[in-house]
């Protein structure tokens, strides 16, 4: 049986890509400690619609699922 690495990304409310944070991460954490990270430095001048953000895993059938939205990238 082969075992497969999860990928996580980082999405914008609308479920695209972010057009900044739009890169694969190995671990939830990774991703929800980026997106933490943009949102109280770079992202903090944004709108909130900009600045929401959701952290998606890719399952195995391929499909995207989102797993959480940082908190603090809601406000």
């Amino acid at each position: 049986m082969e075992v497969r690495k999860r990928l996580y990304r980082i999405v914008g409310l609308d479920g695209n890509p972010h057009p900044v944070l739009d890169t694969p991460f190995e671990t939830k954490d990774a991703a929800m400690g980026a997106a933490n990270q943009w949102c109280v430095g770079q992202g903090s001048e944004c709108t909130l619609s900009y600045r929401g953000i959701g952290v998606e895993v890719l399952t195995r059938s391929g499909v995207w699922r989102t797993v959480g939205y940082p908190e603090n990238c809601l406000r």
